[in-house]
């Protein structure tokens, strides 16, 4: 299961009923944070969720809607004790960006690592990581003012165990659970190696999660997004007189997050990211949804539980 929280909504600047850009996912006690504008930490507690188990905090691009959120967040997690390291991945200069912020939260308990992206699209994986084993991140440079990123999150699900090739197989039951999550395991009593690939049918379908804000409509969106359960886009503007700002700076108009989540075959798509001057983008629904019938005027805190199909 993937638990998506969109927890800000706002660009550029904060509303009093909308917070700045932020997004956390959770799977199997891990949680990734793309994104961590103003009101982030609010927005978590009011959604009544912990910053403490973040793994990995992924930025789209360094405008201050996006990261100024940060040194308090971190400051949090040490409050909550975290010891284990963090994974901060994001365009090149992330290092330089953030231990500027840090200089108001300098001393933390626990290590912060970095992975600066520069590849057109890169593949993020965590074998290390029991929880975000199965997860793979990929990021996707999209056409913004700086260099800026989108991010799809993707959990893979194993194949069906088949526990009558086991039993032909003589391998004992107690091999069975750790072999249906995936891994190699040795019989110490008889040096039997046993593969999950012995036991386990094709691998079923996943679920996928793809972020992207701040930029023009590009092929790369919708090359990653292809497929994804959920969508999360910008829609900057909604009113066709706002065409030439979101040509100017690099934004997206609410009609061509649409025609995006279109192209893609997603199943249901986010409308995040609005301009201060966007006050009521549900406005804009009936139009969009000619285009892509499953959109949503997203507001802060909306919630979904993504599952697999089987247990849906």
């Amino acid at each position: 299961m993937l638990e998506v929280c969109l927890l800000g909504t706002g660009g550029m600047m904060p509303l009093p009923y909308r917070w700045l850009t932020s997004l956390m996912v959770r799977t199997g006690g891990a949680s990734i944070l793309i994104d961590c504008g103003e009101g982030t930490q609010i927005a978590m507690k009011k959604k009544g969720w912990s910053p403490k188990p973040i793994d990995v905090i992924l930025f789209t691009h360094y405008h201050a809607d996006h990261i100024a959120g940060l040194p308090g967040l971190l400051l949090s997690m040490a409050n909550a004790e975290r010891t284990e390291p963090v994974l901060m991945a994001g365009p090149k200069g992330l290092e330089k960006v953030v231990s500027s912020l840090r200089v108001i939260a300098p001393e933390l308990p626990f290590e912060i690592r970095y992975h600066e992206l520069s590849a057109k699209t890169e593949t993020l994986t965590f074998p290390e990581n029991t929880a975000l084993k199965p997860v793979t991140v990929t990021a996707f440079h999209v056409n913004h003012r700086v260099p800026c990123y989108g991010y799809s999150v993707a959990l893979s699900r194993t194949g069906r165990f088949d526990a009558d090739a086991a039993r032909a197989l003589g391998i004992p039951l107690r091999f069975w659970n750790p072999l249906q999550k995936g891994n190699t395991v040795t019989d110490p009593e008889t040096g039997k190696i046993f593969t999950p690939d012995m036991v386990l049918g094709s691998a079923r379908k996943g679920l996928k999660v793809t972020y992207t804000t701040d930029t023009r409509p590009c092929a790369s969106i919708a090359e990653n997004a292809k497929g994804s359960d959920l969508f999360i886009c910008e829609g900057m503007y909604g009113d066709p007189e706002k065409k030439a700002n979101a040509l100017e700076h690099r934004h997206m108009m609410i009609e061509e997050a649409g025609k995006l989540a279109k192209d893609a075959g997603v199943r249901e798509l986010w409308l995040t990211h609005y301009s201060p001057s966007l006050l009521h983008p549900e406005e804009y629904l009936p139009e969009i949804r000619t285009i892509f019938p499953n959109t949503v005027a997203a507001r802060d805190g909306r919630s979904v539980d993504l599952v697999f199909e089987e247990e849906s």
